[in-house]
């Protein structure tokens, strides 16, 4: 009796030691959370793998659908595509046979056997001889190529079953979203923040996006936007949370008081310090932002100085070496990038001054700050706080905030 599964593999979780257990339930986890509505009967751990079985209402479109799930959740390094049977040649044999028939045309192929399971009678090599010369009984026209062939069919043995397999893709890597601590993402509707928020996903953080919207100045459309964006990047069970701040009468007001050239400082200082005020209340060990040295007039050396200074927290930058090209075909890669190029007013936009400031001096910049009651805005500014929550697992809520929205609320 042989059945439908997807064989997960990861890399970095197999070298945490004493740790792996944790990393791999956590894995586990998000799949489960990643999968849910989908055809799937169970996701259990196995010896140095992760298996996926479907229910027998699983259509070929289902378990394409998965496999594709599956390979885009951070912490998976490979997925492959196999049939189960049991510990008989001969099962092994027609199934082998089976995925080659189904893997489109070829001309060459070979077997590669692996077994971690003393019980079953063959070893891997017997295996490769075994299976390979049954496929060519069937397979006349096809030959065997030990390097570089058109297909390998792959067996392994483990833990009481064999595993057959011809498609297997790489997934997208890193560690599993919770095996990092919360992180605060000032996520624009731009192509660069959410770049960045799949970076810090991929390497483990929960995600908690912040959102300064140009709501009453501006529409809402900008808040539609990064919606549309999380729901792009959440199935891998990434996003803890959305935050929304209305900002645009707070920009108004900061730009009646400071010099046009230091604007957007001010701005930029005003979200720093609003955002480790919410990271505080969060949890959140780091803020995470888009920022690219020398992309824009703010990400000078120089700014990237003066905007830091208001953080209490690290702030991480994981696109600071990368140019617009690169960002760009990352954020095609994640199918943001047409979401991001729509035409949006947010505050990035919003009273804009002609000639900013690329060089900012620390003197000139605590002068203007001290030209506008930035303490009595941000306490404003929380009452003005809405959020929505999303799909993941391991994403505790604070305590200020701890029901969950559809959609966008206040507080």
């Amino acid at each position: 009796m042989s059945s439908r599964v997807l064989l997960v593999h990861y890399h970095e979780i197999g070298l945490k030691g004493h740790n792996r257990g944790d990393f791999e339930r956590r894995l586990v986890q998000n799949l489960r959370a990643a999968l849910n509505g989908l055809p799937v009967l169970h996701v259990d751990r196995i010896s140095g793998h992760i298996l996926v079985r479907f229910d027998e209402s699983a259509s070929s479109d289902d378990i394409q659908k998965t496999f594709e799930v599956v390979q885009a959740t951070p912490g998976v390094a490979r997925v492959s595509n196999a049939t189960c049977c049991q510990m008989s040649l001969e099962d092994v044999n027609r199934a082998a046979l089976d995925e080659l028939l189904h893997s489109g045309d070829f001309e060459t192929f070979k077997v590669a056997a692996r077994k971690s399971n003393t019980t079953f009678e063959y070893g891997s090599l017997g295996l490769n001889r075994l299976v390979g010369e049954y496929l060519c009984e069937n397979l006349p026209t096809k030959r065997v190529l030990m390097r570089d062939p058109d297909r390998t069919v792959v067996v392994y043995a483990i833990q009481g079953f064999v595993y057959v397999y011809v498609q297997s893709e790489l997934g997208v890597g890193g560690l599993p979203v919770g095996s990092a601590s919360k992180v605060i993402s000032l996520l624009s509707s731009g192509i660069d923040s959410p770049v960045a928020s799949w970076r810090m996903m991929r390497r483990g953080a929960v995600v908690v996006g912040l959102h300064f919207s140009g709501r009453p100045q501006t529409s809402d459309a900008s808040e539609w936007l990064v919606q549309d964006i999380i729901d792009k990047l959440s199935p891998t069970a990434g996003f803890g949370r959305l935050y929304v701040v209305p900002f645009g009468d707070f920009q108004r007001k900061i730009a009646s008081l400071v010099p046009d050239d230091l604007r957007i400082l001010m701005y930029r200082r005003m979200m720093f310090a609003f955002a480790c005020k919410l990271a505080y209340y969060e949890n959140a060990k780091a803020l995470v932002t888009g920022e690219s040295l020398g992309q824009v007039a703010s990400q000078t050396l120089e700014n990237i100085l003066a905007v830091d200074e208001m953080s209490t927290l690290p702030v991480l930058r994981p696109l600071i070496g990368n140019d617009k090209r690169e960002i760009m075909q990352e954020a095609r890669n994640l199918g943001t990038l047409e979401l991001s190029t729509e035409n949006a007013p947010d505050c990035c936009t919003l009273f804009m001054p002609r000639t900013p400031e690329t060089h900012a001096k620390l003197d000139e910049i605590h002068r203007v700050w001290n030209l506008f009651d930035h303490d009595t805005m941000l306490e404003e500014m929380w009452d003005t706080l809405e959020y929505r929550s999303y799909n993941c697992p391991n994403y505790k809520a604070p305590r200020f905030a701890r029901d969950t929205h559809e959609c966008l609320s206040k507080l």
